[in-house]
Order: structure tokens, then sequence, then C-alpha cells
């Protein structure tokens, strides 16, 4: 079982009504609302990045996967990263990452 922390949230009363009306556990609506919120927020930050990539996440990209796995030690590279898989992108300024190496 995951450990927990008692936390205090202030809610207006008619949030509260909103939430008892759907659910018998308050905590776990709220934890699931939360986890929710924060997946989709990661997953704006992950837009922005490959929307706006840093200068040297364009560095990488242009030496290639398999260049910067071989950088990684050993026992890291083997099981983290398959070359083979996915497909072939590059960043394109202006227009952001297309398919294809060149």
């Amino acid at each position: 079982m995951a450990s927990v922390e008692r936390v205090t949230v202030t809610l207006s009363v008619e949030l509260v009504r909103d939430i008892d009306r759907r659910e018998k556990n308050r905590s776990k609506f709220v934890a699931e609302a939360v986890r929710h919120e924060l997946d989709h927020r990661r997953r704006e930050e992950l837009r922005r990045s490959l929307q706006n990539p840093h200068p040297e996440s364009a560095e990488l990209a242009d030496e290639g996967l398999e260049v910067w796995a071989r950088s990684l030690p050993e026992e890291d590279g083997e099981g983290l990263v398959d070359s083979r898989a996915g497909d072939a992108v590059r960043w394109v300024p202006g227009e952001g990452w297309v398919e294809g190496s060149e």
C-alpha cells in the first residue's frame, strides 16, 4: 500500500455538494481529480517542449539516437534504447518535428 499524507483543502460549499452527489469517498474523488490535472499538465508541458525544444535537444536530434545511446553506460543503453524501434524524425525550425531522417 502506498503511504498517504493528510492535507487540508478548502472548497466552496457548492463544490463539496457536487462532489457528494457523485462520489461517497471525497478523498478518492479529489485524488483522482488531482491525478487527472497533473497528467493533463504533464502532457501540456510535453507539447510545449516538443513545439519549442531546448537547444541541446536539437543538437541531440542532429546527432541521432544511436550516438546518444552509445554515450550511455553499457548497462543503461542495452535495456533502455532500441534504435530500430519507432520512426525517424527530425526537427525543422518553423515546422517542428517531421518524419524522416533528412
